[in-house]
């Protein structure tokens, strides 16, 4: 009975570690650009008039699979036949990797 729990807190502790860290954030650069994320959502997710603001998510890694799966407006759904779990994880942890932008009053220029 002691060896079942201690694999089942070994299992909850490497899930956990899996949702912090849940995927290759150089790997998942190479894949956002390589399938054309980037043409409507620019280089580091930050939107354009064709896309919306990607980086870094307010969802968490579950609710970005929900909806590139089966998205609303003009995004095509991207299948696990397109985009495995794997990549779109990797996919993930590039946005997460994407520091937020500076705030409109820290920017010299508009401010003026």
């Amino acid at each position: 009975m002691k060896t079942l729990l201690w694999i089942a807190a070994l299992l909850l502790a490497a899930l956990a570690v899996a949702q912090d860290n849940p995927g290759n954030a150089e790997n998942g650069r190479r894949i956002f650009l390589k399938i054309g994320c980037y043409e409507c959502h620019g280089t580091v997710g930050q939107g354009t008039i064709a896309g919306a603001r990607l980086g870094p998510p307010r969802l968490n890694l579950d609710g970005v699979r929900r909806y590139v799966r089966r998205p609303g407006g003009q995004m095509p759904a991207f299948t696990d036949k397109v985009l495995s779990d794997s990549e779109l994880a990797d996919i993930f942890a590039y946005l997460k990797s994407v520091p937020e932008p500076k705030a409109v009053k820290d920017i010299p220029l508009l401010a003026q």
